[in-house]
């Protein structure tokens, strides 16, 4: 199977992450894929190859003849997100593609088109995989489970292909935060690896936000409306109230590059109770901080109007800026570069907005940046990834495990 094969193949799996499941993983769908690429692995001749309760894959593949340099992991996760539905992909290769809008589906009037997403001026010419615009596609993360996977069958084809010892994980639950909580290091073996799970060709990143999550919880008085006065005291615009405090420009749709926000992303709520649940962002640590403070002084303040116990809130950290770790391992970021380079690929070197694994397993003390995977627009109905990235991306871990030999 080549690459674009493999990833056909995965995204017909429904992996998608549940938050709200104490399950683990949290989803039963997960473990139908992870046996699969369980005894993929070991149909390759990768004798350890096991999928473990949590849902983690490991699989390891020998050093070449001579190598003694550590084990390099590479690692992807199988879970997709929660923002749209993952079940009964329907994917479709536009072949050739010519720079004009791709009509997803004619009956519902989607269509993906280069106004809205300028970076498909980048593929013109390429075969693109897309959904037919009822789910999102899963190249976020299964085109670099499929990278990986091809990879390991070009090794144990090719023992003598320069190598270090290679060492495969595939995480559950990424998508929800959980991909590391069950990550047996010791079991992974490795000394450094890389997270398979960027974007556009190129994309290299060492840095990612600090992130934390924050629900913030309002406390109203209920009165009927006819005789509400001196009263009543509504939790929803207590919570409305809440959220004006925050710097309005400070949001996702007003930040980028390195710029952190708050972002709301959960509201409900009744004249009784109202629940705001946040994301906490930001690249610099000292602005995470003032950020996580703010929302704790505007809690204290509607306090000091309303009364104690009006609103509270509770804020739980999810994740460091893995450039705190990296920094010390400059290698890794030199020989990803020279693997781009070797491969043909222009490095594009940024942070992201977001977090992988990496992040956590850095803090862990595996030093883990992250490399591209070719998808765009991961999270929703006009997600796609290029079949000639993800060539280009398996020839790149080729170049880069020759690198570690």
């Amino acid at each position: 199977m080549n690459v674009t094969e493999r990833f056909l193949n995965y995204v017909s799996f429904d992996t998608q992450s549940d938050s709200s499941s104490s399950q683990v993983p949290s989803t039963p769908g997960q473990l139908t894929l992870a046996a699969c690429l369980a005894r993929e692995l070991k149909d390759m001749g990768i004798e350890d190859a096991c999928q473990d309760q949590y849902g983690c894959v490991y699989g390891h593949i020998p050093p070449s003849r001579g190598c003694t340099r550590p084990g390099l992991a590479l690692i992807a996760h199988m879970d997709t997100a929660m923002d749209m539905s993952g079940a009964n992909v329907h994917p479709r290769i536009v072949k050739n593609y010519d720079g004009g809008p791709i009509v997803l589906n004619q009956e519902k009037s989607i269509v993906t088109s280069p106004k809205d997403f300028p970076s498909l001026q980048a593929h013109i010419g390429q075969d693109l995989i897309v959904t037919d615009g009822t789910t999102l596609l899963g190249a976020d993360d299964k085109a670099g489970v499929a990278e990986i996977m091809s990879l390991a069958e070009f090794l144990m084809s090719n023992p003598d292909f320069p190598h270090p010892p290679v060492c495969i994980l595939f995480t559950p639950d990424e998508e929800i935060g959980r991909g590391s909580d069950h990550v047996d290091l010791e079991k992974l073996g490795a000394a450094y690896g890389y997270t398979i799970d960027g974007g556009i060709l190129g994309e290299l990143s060492y840095e990612n936000f600090n992130a934390a999550a924050a629900q913030v919880t309002f406390h109203g008085v209920t009165a009927h409306p006819g005789y509400a006065r001196g009263v009543l005291k509504s939790a929803m615009l207590i919570a409305m109230e809440y959220q004006s405090l925050l710097p309005v420009y400070q949001s996702p749709a007003c930040t980028q590059d390195r710029e952190g926000f708050f972002h709301l992303d959960h509201m409900e709520g009744t004249t009784e109770t109202a629940v705001l649940k946040y994301l906490i962002r930001d690249h610099d640590h000292t602005l995470f901080a003032e950020r996580k403070q703010l929302m704790e002084n505007c809690v204290q303040f509607l306090n000091c109007k309303y009364g104690p116990g009006t609103a509270e809130i509770a804020i739980t950290d999810n994740y460091q800026n893995m450039y705190e770790k990296v920094r010390e391992h400059p290698e890794l970021i030199q020989w990803a570069v020279k693997a781009m380079e070797l491969t043909g690929i222009t490095p594009v070197i940024t942070p992201i907005r977001g977090g992988t694994d990496g992040a956590r397993l850095s803090f862990a003390g595996l030093p883990c940046p992250n490399l591209c995977t070719g998808g765009q627009n991961g999270h929703g109905r006009h997600e796609y990834v290029s079949c000639q990235s993800m060539e280009k991306i398996t020839e790149l871990l080729k170049n880069l495990v020759k690198l570690f030999a």
